[in-house]
């Protein structure tokens, strides 16, 4: 498969999240993911995912250390 192209359309990016179109637009119009649009089309860079991905990644393993910690109390 060919590496993602740095700026993807609504297709490609779903398809590199490996979620739905349908998903990707729910969670664009919620400002949940970063994207721009280019005229009338959503746009995704895909560096800024890379980010957001790592970011959103970081915050889950802090949220479940903390859940584990008051499990154990």
């Amino acid at each position: 498969m060919p590496e993602p192209r740095e700026v993807m359309n609504i297709r490609e990016a779903s398809h590199y999240l490996g979620i739905s179109r349908e998903a990707l637009y729910k969670y664009v119009y919620q400002e949940k993911i970063p994207a721009f649009k280019l005229g009338n089309r959503w746009k995704f860079k895909k560096t800024v995912l890379d980010r957001w991905m790592e970011k959103q990644s970081s915050q889950g393993e802090r949220g479940r250390d903390r859940r584990r910690r008051v499990a154990v109390r």
